[in-house]
């Protein structure tokens, strides 16, 4: 029996869809325990291509049981939508995903709320939130006004509480004079959904325990890196939840005792979506060269991605807070025609180096990347399939990286595909 928690260590984005997919082999359940809608795990099995915001990227392994564990906030009308396109391309759901009932709900009040906020932020202040809804749910739950999955049980009950709701929040939005929300023309989507939801709505805090007690291999599956942490990350420019290994435990209900191990994920290289510091970023030509080779282009939101030199001080921070035990470290082809790379391996600031992350973020904006330069491969590495296979400056720079951040390789990715990846 195995329970492993896969968590990203930058800020999202490093490609945990994919890695999630190949360790999901083994896998007997797959638990996603936190954030929403608002991030895309791309996964390429074959020629074929999907994209997964609400359902566990285990869902494409026909054995593994799915779960959508209490710490997600779900869109209902999202899932829905999102579990018949997978239906469409014959993925089977029937007997094997589970909603957790204390799972929050997202709902168009949530949406607006989200956009109205941020509208109301000063320009360097704004987060750069992709409008899901996401914050103000957390918010609602933290509040104790939210509505968990568990009253899409009971049909009259779940429409009077979102009568009520939406009415809270139409009175906030018409006192802005901002647009409102239409209760009518909400409340019959959300009504279809509900009758399609309902048989997964299960208590999945006893479902993931039986599953642990009966040895079963468990993987557990965030959405948003560890940098952008509610509380570990770059804040206030972050998530609304915890994505760390910590976050596994809350917003799943196993006991810290039940994980032996944690996988985290990092790029070769470093990707921001959004606003926030970012003391590696490139706004140059070999910005927009590792922009172009990675594709880095939002799954959720199709916006470009800030690309920079991989920064070994907050992957190493990022390795500490969460006990990394082994790295998957994906991209590491889009290096292969770059003549030299560099590394930050510690920050100035005001004057002084610094080789830890500061919790103060202004001090992390204003943070000079000191670098460490090494030679590039200046060849492919798309068809290598073991780590021996690697042109040896490849081989170097993984090896270079996996010491900075104090933790070991386990997995290397050299392109999208199933096929082009693995273990060290």
């Amino acid at each position: 029996m195995s329970t492993t928690v896969l968590v990203g260590i930058q800020w999202g984005d490093e490609g945990k869809g994919k890695i999630i997919d190949v360790l999901t082999e083994n896998a007997d359940m797959v638990i996603r325990f936190q954030g929403g809608n608002n991030a895309g795990h791309t996964v390429e099995i074959g020629d074929e291509k999907f994209v997964v915001h609400l359902v566990p990227s285990g869902i494409f392994r026909p054995k593994a049981q799915c779960v959508i564990g209490n710490g997600v906030v779900v869109n209902p009308l999202v899932l829905i939508q999102e579990m018949a396109e997978l239906q469409e391309r014959e993925i089977r759901f029937d007997n094997r995903f589970e909603i957790s009932t204390r799972s929050h709900l997202i709902f168009k009040y949530h949406s607006l709320m989200d956009g109205l906020k941020e509208q109301q932020r000063n320009p360097g202040e704004k987060i750069g939130t992709t409008k899901r809804g996401i914050g103000p749910t957390y918010a609602d739950k933290a509040s104790r006004r939210g509505i968990r999955a568990l009253e899409m049980l009971d049909i009259s009950r779940f429409e009077k509480r979102f009568r009520g709701e939406s009415e809270y929040y139409n009175t906030f939005f018409k006192s802005y004079g901002y647009e409102s929300v239409d209760v009518e023309s909400e409340w019959r989507k959300l009504k279809k959904a509900a009758e399609i939801l309902t048989p997964y709505i299960k208590d999945t805090v006893l479902t993931i325990n039986k599953a642990a007690d009966a040895s079963k291999n468990i993987l557990l599956e965030g959405a948003q890196g560890m940098l952008l942490d509610v509380d570990y990350g770059t804040y206030p420019f972050v998530t609304s939840s915890n994505t760390t290994t910590g976050g596994a435990c809350t917003g799943s209900g196993l006991s810290p005792k039940r994980i032996n191990n944690v996988v985290g994920v990092m790029k070769a290289y470093c990707t921001r979506v959004g606003e926030g510091p970012f003391t590696s970023e490139l706004d140059n030509e070999d910005g927009e060269k590792i922009r172009k080779i990675g594709r880095e282009f939002g799954a959720t939101t199709g916006r470009p991605r800030r690309c920079g030199w991989f920064d070994a001080v907050s992957a190493k921070y990022s390795c500490m807070v969460n006990g990394v035990d082994k790295l998957a470290i994906t991209k590491l082809d889009v290096l292969d025609s770059f003549d030299t790379i560099n590394i930050c391996v510690a920050y100035e600031v005001d004057g002084i180096r610094c080789d830890d992350m500061s919790s103060d973020t202004e001090e992390i904006a204003r943070a000079i990347p000191i670098y460490e330069s090494i030679p590039g491969w200046n060849s492919p590495t798309t068809a290598a399939r073991s780590f021996d296979e690697l042109p040896k400056n490849a081989q170097k720079y993984l090896i270079k990286i996996a010491e900075l951040v104090n933790a070991e390789i386990g997995i290397v990715s050299v392109g999208p595909n199933r096929r082009q990846t693995f273990y060290a």
